[in-house]
């Protein structure tokens, strides 16, 4: 039987039981513990300045009170990123390809970010709903536009990372298809075709790292309007 090119999306499983708690949990056993030695090895050294490079340039723009969240924050972007990667090998599952895994990240952490707003400074807060100086007609549709502005982020990105993976994914799977169908036919074709997909591949290397780095950017200016 024919296989579909979406079945690469679906989740494994095994006796029954879904193995998409292996792929979630598998990133944060590869990463090394930090040892309590004051002098430690190159990969524990070069982890922990790129990490601090990060929560560096994230907490820039943000207040002493944002500050709270660069633990959380820096390692949503840890684990993204080693999953988006790890997809990226063969006969590896994707979780982040599943819209309810990432709107279960996207939804919760929005919804925090507006709590916080309304909680610390609530004037502040609704007056992002309506920019200053509009005229008085204006006022109500603006605020039904921003309101639904506001409701729609979550699902902004939820769905800009799993659309971005899934349509990787899925174009690696064609040219690759296509170059094992061309191969006996004509090979400098498939030649070309699996220099296009080498290239493609290395394209989705950074598109995985760069979709992790937007996801927690966007948090984070999220977080920046209520802080």
């Amino acid at each position: 039987m024919a296989m579909s090119f979406f079945d690469q999306f679906a989740s494994p499983s095994y006796l029954g039981i879904p193995l998409i708690a292996i792929a979630i949990a598998l990133p944060w056993v590869m990463y090394p513990t930090p040892s309590p030695r004051w002098i430690s090895n190159r990969l524990i050294t070069l982890q922990g300045w790129l990490i601090n490079r990060f929560v560096n340039q994230l907490m820039l723009p943000l207040n002493v009170a944002g500050h709270k969240w660069a633990l959380l924050l820096a390692s949503l972007m840890v684990f993204l990123i080693t999953i988006n990667m790890l997809g990226l090998l063969p006969y590896t599952f994707t979780p982040t390809t599943q819209l309810s895994l990432n709107m279960g990240f996207a939804v919760p952490l929005w919804l925090a970010t507006v709590i916080i707003g309304m909680r610390n400074q609530p004037t502040v807060a609704l007056g992002h709903l309506l920019p200053e100086g509009t005229p008085i007609p204006l006022i109500p549709v603006l605020i039904i536009i921003e309101t639904i502005s506001l409701f729609i982020r979550p699902l902004a990105l939820g769905v800009r990372l799993t659309a971005n993976l899934t349509a990787g994914h899925l174009l690696i799977q064609l040219i690759a298809t296509a170059v094992f169908v061309l191969l006996p036919m004509m090979p400098t074709v498939a030649i070309l075709t699996a220099t296009v997909l080498f290239l493609l591949t290395l394209l989705e290397v950074a598109v995985a790292m760069i979709q992790a780095y937007v996801f927690v950017l966007l948090l984070s200016l999220y977080l920046q309007e209520n802080v």
